[in-house]
Parts: structure tokens; sequence; C-alpha cells
């Protein structure tokens, strides 16, 4: 049993960084340029940070068979992670998203396909 387990976590793992990669590039061909992958902070890990005319992006990648099920993968504790994960690198790099900050959603479907959710949520809103 836990070799089948070890088999989806690695079939995950790699899923998952496909689908960051494939994200990444779509940001890339919309101008946006990549400041960090796989950014790890005390607070966790940010997927993708990216930048834009002074507007920075911290972006969580969602990998499903269907953008409908990605839609719906960001939990409240994974928001509350980012939120944290953003003030920390803030901190660090003062002069980053001098025209703002915003959360967005990568959903990245089976075939490859990369949808946004600009601006998923917002710091002190709750569900």
């Amino acid at each position: 049993m836990s070799g089948r387990r070890t088999q989806r976590g690695k079939h995950a793992h790699a899923s998952g960084l496909a689908a960051e990669a494939a994200a990444a590039a779509a940001l890339e061909r919309e101008g946006w340029t990549v400041l960090a992958r796989r950014l790890r902070t005390e607070a966790g890990e940010i997927d993708l940070l990216a930048e834009k005319d002074g507007l920075l992006a911290v972006i969580e990648v969602k990998a499903r068979p269907r953008l409908a099920d990605a839609a719906a993968a960001l939990s409240p504790r994974q928001r509350q992670r980012l939120l944290a994960a953003a003030e920390q690198v803030l901190a660090e790099h003062p002069g980053w998203g001098a025209a703002g900050l915003r959360f967005d959603v990568l959903l990245v479907d089976a075939a490859g396909a990369v949808r946004r959710i600009t601006d998923a949520f917002r710091a002190g809103l709750s569900d």
C-alpha cells in the first residue's frame, strides 16, 4: 500500500511542477516577469511571484483534471498562509509591489490549459 501511495505522491509532485511551469510560461507570454518560483518563507511556500508594471502578484497554482475542480481548491488555511508569506516577502523586498499587491490563482487542467482568477481574495476579508 505504501508503494502505491509513494507513486501517487511522485505523480502529484510531477503534475504540480508541470502545472507551475505552464502557469509561469502563460504569465511570461502576458508580459509578467516571474520573480520567484516555489519561494519558501517561514509562513509557507508561494508557488509563483510575478511583477508587471509595479504590480506584484502572489500566485497559487492549482492543477486539477477539470478547471472547475481547480477553482474550488483554495482553502481558507491556504489563503492565510499566502497572506503571511506575502507579508514576509514585502518586508524583505520593500521595493516590490510599488503599484500594489494582489493574490491570483492560476488553474491548470489536464490538457495544460491555464486560466487565471485575478484578485482571487484580499487581505482582511473573511469568508
